[in-house]
């Protein structure tokens, strides 16, 4: 397949799709962090819009409010959908605030790297016949509870009419490998959904999978493999995707992470990288740290100082680019055969 791969690999999408996070890094790097409910998470939500608006879409800004520690805030999420053939509903959706702004976090992989995919994935699907339509989501403070994605499912217009799937997209470039998720077979806690009814199903999941097989061979998309509590290609409830899966929709959550790592918690995948620079000390041999009491970094970047552009780029811009164009290709293709792997 590498000849269908690379005929797909060298279209508009991918050029864009890089593009698009040379102009995240400027903007980040002049705009600071963006803490859910802040002025910079704001801009950020501006910046997006207008550069959406700047396609040729119509985005709608969905204002909410959430109780947190320090009271009220206000956040928002952003909307655009592209009309296919059919009214039933595509959703791909990704955070754009950020924490660990205290380590010195500027939040470029987690999740501008969502952000820019979303953004790529629209510029690519100008002017296709689309097979489903489209709603892309761009979710305000997820990184304090899953605000926006929780208040997105909860508003009383019935924003999940037609919607027959949702794809997470989280921290989708920087780690060592790439993988793609389902929901646990054990149901998460979704005492937030008014009428929960939780769906696990692995079928997009393994639709992804088949799409970056097709397209990527051997370098397609991973499972990780089983840890405890969490059986082979599932993962939790931490991130867009639970909301949705609490209310009965097939989802998917891409991610770049390395579930080989035996890091602070064992193969969680919460230490991203190998890469003895992002460790006190790496021991190759045995896949983490040299001593486990004294290690502080532990292959970990978002939420610290290493998810930065000065820590990223000098190491690895081609390794980002790869990944990023991988992941906004799979992500076109299936959109548009989507009828192929979508069952009714």
């Amino acid at each position: 397949m590498a000849s269908s791969a690379s005929t797909f690999a060298a279209d508009n999408s991918t050029s864009y799709a890089w593009n698009q996070f040379q102009s995240l890094l400027e903007v980040t790097q002049k705009m600071g962090a963006r803490v859910a409910g802040t002025k910079q998470e704001n801009e950020m939500a501006q910046w997006m819009s207008d550069e959406m608006t700047a396609m040729g879409y119509k985005v709608k800004s969905l204002p909410f409010k959430y109780r947190a520690k320090n009271g009220k805030v206000e956040s928002q999420n952003l909307v655009v959908d592209i009309k296919g053939d059919s009214k039933d509903i595509i959703v791909v959706g990704a955070h754009y605030d950020s924490t660990g702004e205290k380590a010195g976090s500027l939040g470029i992989l987690d999740n501008g790297s969502g952000m820019v995919a979303l953004m790529a994935l629209a510029n690519e699907l100008k002017g296709k016949k689309l097979p489903y339509s489209v709603r892309l989501i761009a979710f305000g403070a997820e990184e304090n509870g899953l605000n926006g994605s929780k208040a997105y499912v909860n508003r009383s217009d019935n924003p999940l009419n037609n919607v027959v799937t949702m794809i997470n997209l989280d921290t989708i470039i920087g780690g060592d490998k790439l993988y793609v998720h389902s929901p646990l077979t054990k149901p998460y806690n979704c005492s937030y959904v008014k009428s929960p009814k939780f769906e696990s199903s692995s079928e997009i999941r393994e639709a992804l999978r088949s799409v970056s097989k097709d397209l990527y061979g051997k370098d397609a998309h991973l499972l990780h493999q089983p840890f405890p509590g969490y059986p082979e290609g599932q993962t939790g409830s931490w991130s867009d995707h639970a909301p949705f899966a609490c209310n009965g929709i097939k989802t998917a959550y891409l991610e770049a992470t390395n579930f080989e790592i035996n890091g602070k918690s064992g193969n969680d995948g919460y230490s991203q990288i190998a890469d003895k620079e992002f460790w006190t000390c790496f021991d190759e041999e045995a896949i983490g740290a040299c001593n486990r009491k004294e290690e502080k970094y532990w292959g970990s970047i978002w939420h610290t100082k290493f998810d930065h552009p000065d820590y990223l780029m000098p190491r690895f811009s081609k390794r980002l680019q790869k990944q990023l164009d991988q992941n906004v290709n799979v992500l076109s293709k299936f959109v548009l055969t989507a009828d192929k792997w979508i069952k009714e």
